[in-house]
């Protein structure tokens, strides 16, 4: 028998391929480990770091060209998913 905490979460639970995959660069750093990202239609979205990018310490500055993973409930935040490379264009394309 399953808790209904754990049936809440195995119903709400977003999956990294649920979200919709942007591009964008960093304009600002926000507080609390926000940033804020101009997307590449010029939508302006705030983010957070993903768990894998804060695990292995990647470090995200002003300027840095990055890929967000965008809730489809509120495409207005999102999670820092990749940081490219000067000249990289974003995974899977």
């Amino acid at each position: 028998m399953t808790s209904p905490g754990r049936r809440w979460k195995e119903r709400f639970d977003l999956a990294r391929d649920d979200l919709i995959q942007a591009t964008g660069s960093v304009d600002k750093i926000l507080g609390g480990g926000r940033y804020q990202i101009t997307l590449e239609n010029e939508q302006k979205v705030t983010a957070q770091l993903s768990g894998r990018m804060r695990r292995f310490r990647i470090r995200v500055i002003p300027g840095d060209r990055v890929t967000v993973g965008l809730s489809p409930y509120d495409p207005t935040h999102g999670f820092i998913t990749f940081r490219l490379k000067e000249g990289q264009s974003a995974p899977g394309q």
